[in-house]
C-alpha cells in the first residue's frame, strides 16, 4: 500500500507558497508579497520607527542626529527636546562617627599590636625556681629589683662616659623588695644593703651582693628569701647602660639637690638646685656613696636611689607621657631593651610595679631600709627585721619602730 499525503488545511502555512495573480511566492493582494502598481515594492521591504520627538527638526535644521543613549545610561534621559530634567543624585554626608570609630579601632589594634610584640622582646632569664623549704605564699606580691654593674655590651668610650670603671665580672650595686600589698595597705619598697652578711645557700655567711656573683639570679633570689622569710614572685634587672638608656628615653628626671654632690673615686660631680638629671648624671647620683654629702655612704646611698626611683616613676606615669604614644612607645621600648626580667614576667606585671612606685614622690609608698646595728650596715637589727617582714607577709601596717632611714 502506497503512502498519501493528507490534505493540507487551508491557512496552515504548510506546503508550497500560495499561488497568487503575481506569480509563485506572491500573496494574492498587492503590497502583501507582489509589488503593487506602478512596480512599488512590498510595505515590508520600506518600512522603518517612527521619528522621535526632534528628530525632525534637526534633520530639516540640517544638524546631524542626536547620538542615541547608551544602554547603560538608561537611567538618565537627556535633558530638553521635550524630556524632563534627571533627577539630581542626593549628596551623601561623611559618616564621621562611622570614620572615628574605624580609626580608634585601628589605633587599638596597633597599640595592642605593638605591645604584644615589646612583651616577646622583653630579655629573660629563669630567675625564681621552686626548691624544699621555700617560704611559703603569702599576702601581697613581691618583686626582686636588682641593679647590676655588668659592663656587658659596653664600649671603652660608653665606659669612659659613665665612670664605670673596667672591673670584671657581675655585682650588684642595688638590691630591692617592692612589696605590692592586696589590701589598702601602702606599698612598700626595702632597700637592702649591698655589704649585709648574710646566709647564701651553699656558700655559707657572705655579703648578700656575693650571691648574685657566685650564682647568677637564681641564687640571689634564694638568699634574699632565705634572708627575709619573703617570698619573691616577680624578678627585674637593669644595668647600668639600660639604666642610663631608660632616663633618657624619657627626656631626663627632674630632682633637687639639697648641696654638691662630688664622688671622690668616680670624679662625678653634680651641682645642688632643682635640675633634669641626663643618664650618665642619674647614674652618678644613685652610685654616689663616696661623697661629703653621702656621710652614711651604703645607707645614703640606697636612700638616694629609692628618692630617684620615685621621680622616675611619677615622670613616666604623668599624662604627658601615658597619653601621648610618641613619648610612651619609645620608653616601653627603652624599658624593654633595659631589663631583664623572669621567664614568668610580662609587661602588664611591669606596669603595676611602675604604678605601685610612683607613690614613692607623693607619700603614699612607703621607703625604708633593713634595720642594722650600725653605720657600716652588715649586721640587720634581730628584732626590728621581725617586726619589718611579718608586716610585709600579712599584709600590715609597718610599725614605726621598724622603719629605718
Amino acid at each position: 500500500m502506497s503512502y498519501q499525503q493528507p490534505p493540507r488545511r487551508p491557512g496552515s502555512g504548510q506546503g508550497r507558497p500560495p499561488q497568487g495573480r503575481g506569480g509563485p511566492g506572491y500573496g494574492p493582494e498587492p503590497g502583501y508579497g507582489r509589488p503593487g502598481p506602478g512596480g512599488r515594492k512590498p510595505a515590508y521591504h520600506n518600512t522603518r520607527m517612527l521619528p522621535l520627538p526632534g528628530q525632525d527638526e534637526q534633520r530639516d535644521s540640517g544638524q546631524p542626529p542626536r547620538r542615541p543613549m547608551p544602554p547603560d545610561d538608561f537611567r538618565r534621559p537627556p535633558a530638553g527636546d521635550g524630556y524632563p530634567p534627571p533627577p539630581r543624585r542626593p549628596v551623601r554626608r561623611p559618616r564621621w562617627g562611622r570614620r572615628i570609630l574605624i580609626g580608634f579601632l585601628v589605633l587599638l589594634l596597633l597599640i595592642a599590636g605593638s605591645l604584644v610584640w615589646m612583651d616577646f622582646s622583653l630579655n629573660r632569664v629563669t630567675a625564681i625556681e621552686d626548691y624544699p623549704g621555700r617560704p611559703a605564699e603569702a599576702a601581697g606580691t613581691n618583686w626582686l629589683i636588682v641593679g647590676s654593674d655588668s659592663r656587658e655590651g659596653l664600649t671603652a668610650e660608653q665606659k669612659a662616659e659613665l665612670t664605670t670603671g673596667d672591673a670584671a665580672g657581675k655585682r650588684t650595686d642595688t638590691i630591692m623588695v617592692a612589696h605590692i600589698p592586696d589590701n589598702d595597705t601602702p606599698p612598700t619598697l626595702l632597700s637592702l644593703p649591698r655589704d649585709s652578711n648574710v646566709e647564701i645557700p651553699g656558700h655559707g655567711i657572705s655579703k648578700i651582693n656575693a650571691a648574685f656573683s657566685l650564682g647568677g639570679a637564681p641564687l640571689l633570689v634564694k638568699t634574699v628569701e632565705g634572708a627575709t622569710g619573703l617570698r619573691i614572685e616577680h624578678y627585674a634587672e637593669i644595668s647600668f647602660g639600660g639604666f642610663a638608656d631608660i632616663v633618657d628615653a624619657i627626656g631626663g628626671v627632674e630632682m633637687d639637690i639639697p648641696e654638691e654632690m662630688h664622688d671622690t673615686v668616680t670624679g662625678v660631680t653634680i651641682p645642688a638646685g632643682h635640675q633634669t638629671l641626663n643618664g650618665v648624671q642619674a647614674l652618678g647620683f644613685v652610685r654616689m656613696r663616696h661623697s661629703s654629702s653621702t656621710p652614711r655612704s651604703d645607707l645614703d646611698r640606697v636612700a638616694n636611689q629609692r628618692k630617684f626611683i620615685g621621680a622616675l616613676a611619677g615622670k613616666i606615669a604623668t599624662g604627658g607621657t601615658l597619653l601621648n604614644p610618641f613619648k610612651l612607645f619609645p620608653v616601653i621600648g627603652g624599658v624593654t631593651d633595659a631589663l631583664t626580667v623572669d621567664d614568668g614576667d610580662h609587661l602588664w606585671n611591669l606596669s603595676s610595679l611602675g604604678f605601685a612606685m610612683h607613690g614613692i614622690s607623693d607619700g603614699s609608698t612607703v621607703t625604708t631600709t633593713v634595720p642594722v646595728t650600725d653605720g657600716s650596715a652588715t649586721k640587720w637589727d634581730p628584732n626590728k627585721k621581725e617586726l619589718l617582714f611579718n608586716a610585709l607577709r600579712d599584709d600590715t601596717p609597718i610599725p614605726r619602730e621598724a622603719l629605718y632611714q
